[in-house]
């Protein structure tokens, strides 16, 4: 694929501006200063976002947004405090849900309805609908279609003796066994130490052996919902796959913010990882030879015999988000405004999204999608997004902060062997 060439040099040129944007102005979050101010990740499709505000800054003088980067887990501690001191940047990078939800109880994030039509006409409109509260948006998407996909390295699999990627519970288990055998360490590679991977995993199991309602019980506050017969379950199940070695005896140490999971998978140590549909753009960018040779599979979460789930139901992030502060100055609300408008999804946006190897949320991106040399990765996670009964928001992101952080604590302790199934359920029952 010649554009993984393309993309590393697009990288190496947007990262040395947006030193350079980092660097200037200076300016505090919230109301002071003129220039507006944005919190952005790293990882993923990192280059869009810099590629932009680059282009922003350079075609409005008058109008800056100054950047600031951060690693995933660095982020999520650092915007809490901020948010909560009244000292957050202009644009908000979120993920909707129980998050959101909090902000606008709080009057923490302003309503954008009304100022953001002409970026609304350009997007597909269920994704707009989880950034919206009570009927009113208060955040609109940023990047890319983020569904959970299984990836492989096929050649680590094949070596194995394992021919295709499991489809069922019960071919992971075995795939398990014969990698372990193979001696592959580590079959499965896990980012323990991040603990929010850990969620995809019980995420899918839930809703393979349960439905989708087996989490609705748990949003809706209905009593016990934690120790339901399919959490419980789907909890087993991940006592097992830990039992079985499929994680290894290290992840725990394992952290995301490094790709150091992903990295597991290409360099051959693992031959599967369960991770966002991002991490693609990452294996583009940290191992482009992997990438091209053939040997990068991916595919949809096992099916469980017997459960209740459609195996075509997906988890992961409709996408991330952008809020504005209402702490910011009317001058810097303005600029987000017209930063959101103008340049959010343009065609050198979605572009830009598709040559690094993400799936946009934009109306009408399919032809795009199918003349990039991307396509077959970017077209196996369309078809997921838009074929998929349901789309389950990340557990830590749709559920209150104060139980998402205990849920991120139990979890951690059921995949060390701290906590039985039964002993997380009641932990977070008693959370709820």
């Amino acid at each position: 694929m010649r554009g993984n060439t393309r993309l590393a040099a697009l990288g190496a040129a947007v990262t040395a501006a947006a030193l350079a944007l980092s660097a200037c102005g200076g300016t505090e979050p919230g109301g002071g200063g003129k220039d507006a101010t944005a919190w952005v990740l790293t990882g993923g499709p990192e280059a869009t976002f810099r590629s932009s505000f680059e282009t922003w800054n350079k075609d409005n003088s008058d109008q800056k947004i100054t950047t600031e980067f951060f690693a995933n887990d660095a982020y999520k501690e650092k915007i809490r405090t901020a948010v909560g001191s009244g000292s957050a940047p202009t644009l908000i990078f979120n993920w909707a849900g129980g998050s959101l939800a909090d902000y606008v109880e709080n009057g923490d994030v302003v309503d954008l309805t009304d100022r953001t039509k002409d970026l609304q006409e350009r997007l597909v409109p269920s994704v707009l609908e989880s950034g919206k509260v009570d009927g009113k948006l208060y955040a609109v998407p940023n990047n890319n279609a983020q569904p959970v996909v299984l990836f492989t390295n096929k050649k680590v699999l094949a070596d194995a003796g394992v021919d295709t990627a499991p489809a069922t519970f019960d071919e992971l288990l075995d795939a398990v066994g014969k990698l372990k055998r193979a001696g592959v360490d580590t079959p499965i590679a896990l980012a323990g130490q991040s603990q929010w991977p850990e969620l995809m995993w019980i995420q899918y199991l839930a809703d393979r052996v349960g439905g989708p309602e087996t989490f609705n019980a748990v949003l809706k506050g209905e009593p016990d919902a934690w120790s339901s017969p399919e959490m419980l379950k789907a909890l087993d199940m991940i006592t097992q796959l830990v039992d079985a070695g499929a994680f290894g005896d290290k992840f725990g140490s394992v952290v995301a913010d490094a790709n150091a999971d992903a990295a597991l998978l290409h360099t051959g140590k693992s031959g599967m990882l369960l991770q966002g549909a991002w991490t693609y753009a990452n294996f583009l960018i940290d191992a482009p030879a992997f990438a091209d040779s053939g040997d990068l599979g991916f595919a949809t979460f096992p099916s469980v015999e017997g459960g209740k789930g459609d195996p075509a139901n997906i988890v992961g992030n409709p996408a991330n988000f952008w809020s504005i502060s209402a702490k910011a100055s009317k001058e810097q609300q303005d600029i987000a405004f017209d930063y959101l408008n103008t340049a959010m999804y343009d065609d050198a946006y979605v572009d830009s999204l598709i040559d690094g190897g993400t799936v946009p949320v934009t109306v009408g991106a399919e032809e795009k999608i199918a003349q990039s040399e991307q396509a077959p990765f970017l077209t196996f996670a369309y078809d997921m997004v838009k074929n998929a009964p349901n789309f389950q928001l990340s557990w830590d992101q749709a559920l209150p902060a104060s139980q998402a952080q205990a849920l991120l604590t139990n979890l951690s302790q059921l995949f060390l062997g701290q906590k039985t199934p039964e002993q997380f359920a009641k932990a977070m029952n008693d959370a709820s």
